[in-house]
């Protein structure tokens, strides 16, 4: 009779597993000489959405042998960052195709670095770097060694995988909404109405006092008609946090 290692995933962790592997126990045979992780991720879930593996009931790390006749049981990461603000506010890196929710997270004012054309080695690299949280929707990129925090996004909507991010990563209690440049991303600075006053049309020169620029792009912000809007959205999403 085929020994096997029996594996238990809890609650979030699921939603990654392929759909026939979702209402029961999954055997795996082992061959003596694969990790825990290995054979966690052959599954589908990927280490940065681990938080702790217990084997026959003892913690282990990722790098445990599994063994014939294992009881193994994941758990997902909580992943809450947004009550250690002493060590500084997250900062994310975002796969290729996440640009409206960077959008999102640099309105918030959260650091996060997006291009159309990153490369998957690239991605891993800077998040690893840097140490940026990796958000993406592909999972096998999180599997790679040199990812340690990241997230796999569940939603492909743009609205839903902000709420996903600021509960996961506590960012409601943290938030520092309009301090930073949506195109670009860099800080804004204030600026003098004057310094500026000829790259006003006469409506916004009439009506607004007060003033952020991007040093970097040069793009200039101010409470417009858009403001409320903006700032509507931001209430409703900081609220589900």
């Amino acid at each position: 009779m085929l020994k096997q290692a029996h594996f238990l995933f809890h609650t979030d962790l699921i939603d990654l597993l392929s759909p026939h592997r979702r209402e029961a126990r999954i055997d795996i045979p082992p061959n003596g000489d694969q990790s825990v992780k290995h054979l966690i991720e052959s599954l589908g879930v990927p280490h940065t959405e681990v938080g702790k593996v217990l084997v026959n009931g003892a913690q282990v790390d990722f790098s445990y042998l599994v063994k014939e006749g294992d009881q193994v049981e994941v758990y997902p990461s909580s992943a809450v960052v947004g009550a250690n603000i002493g060590q500084g506010l997250p900062c994310f890196i975002l796969d290729n195709h996440l640009g409206r929710l960077a959008v999102y997270l640099r309105m918030l004012g959260f650091d996060a670095l997006y291009r159309n054309d990153f490369q998957d080695e690239e991605l891993a690299q800077v998040s690893d770097r840097e140490g940026r949280i990796l958000l993406t929707r592909d999972k096998r990129l999180l599997m790679r060694n040199l990812v340690r925090q990241g997230y796999w996004l569940r939603s492909k909507i743009p609205r839903r995988q902000l709420e996903e991010v600021v509960r996961r990563f506590g960012l409601a209690s943290i938030a520092q909404p309009f301090k930073r440049c949506v195109r670009c991303n860099e800080p804004l600075v204030i600026v003098r109405k004057e310094d500026i006053l000829h790259r006003l049309k006469p409506l916004t020169r009439q009506y607004y006092e007060e003033f952020r620029l991007c040093p970097a792009c040069d793009q200039i912000y101010w409470k417009g008609s858009h403001y409320q809007r903006m700032c509507q959205l931001i209430e409703q999403v900081l609220n589900i946090g």
